[in-house]
């Protein structure tokens, strides 16, 4: 199969995946702004997508997409550096064209897996999970009250602040060079994806950061804004 057996193909899944993960991680920010402006709606939005089917179905893709990105990724990695074969262990100069965030997106992308995980065991195991096992879940406020709250603020704020660059470098350069892989290419367009790159990656920067801060001195430290 053709997205399977060649090189394009692979890349091509690693795009599509990789700009739809973009779109959640936008959505997810955004969904996060509602609780800076009200608890209560958030908890609306908590529990719209509960566990009902069309949450369990969204979900599931969700987490294929996760999959998909993730296994094409050690794929590629392995076959750039199978074809380069020794030449991979030559020490040269980075070269000016290439960006140190192309240079580590496997990198990158593993924090972003690791900061996922803390996430999904902090929000997802606690609210989701539960309520598909027959069992109470966590309401939005209290999940993030006991993410953010005194007992754990200055362990979790500090990983989020790290996973949210780690999303910055890799967002910033993947999401045009997705473009470039299926085919969006030429001097005209490029620049113009690479500084829709740099904007799109920087807003949803900005928006968890914030979030994550607001958070923290909401529920350990009683600020009230």
């Amino acid at each position: 199969m053709w997205l399977t057996n060649s090189s394009v193909g692979r890349k091509v899944v690693m795009s599509v995946t990789g700009l739809f993960l973009v779109l959640f991680v936008t959505f997810h920010a955004l969904m996060n702004a509602v609780a800076i402006f009200s608890l209560k709606a958030y908890e609306a939005i908590c529990e719209f997508l509960g566990a009902n089917w069309y949450a369990l179905v969204g979900t599931a893709v969700l987490a294929a997409g996760f999959a998909i990105h993730i296994i094409y990724a050690f794929w590629l990695t392995y076959q750039n550096r199978k074809a380069r074969g020794s030449d991979s262990y030559d020490v040269s100069a980075r070269p000016k064209t290439v960006s140190w965030a192309s240079q580590n997106m496997l990198v990158l992308g593993l924090i972003v897996v690791c900061f996922m995980i803390v996430h999904l065991i902090q929000f997802w195991a606690k609210m989701q999970l539960p309520e598909i096992m027959g069992e109470r879940p966590a309401g939005g406020e209290e999940a993030l009250g006991a993410a953010f709250g005194p007992e754990w603020w200055y362990y979790t704020l500090p990983i989020y602040l790290l996973g949210f660059c780690a999303l910055w470098f890799h967002i910033s350069h993947g999401f045009w060079s997705a473009f470039q892989s299926i085919g969006v290419n030429g001097n005209n367009w490029l620049p113009r994806l690479k500084k829709i790159a740099m904007g799109w990656a920087t807003l949803v920067f900005v928006l968890f950061a914030v979030e994550a801060i607001y958070f923290t001195l909401h529920f350990a430290f009683g600020t009230n804004f």
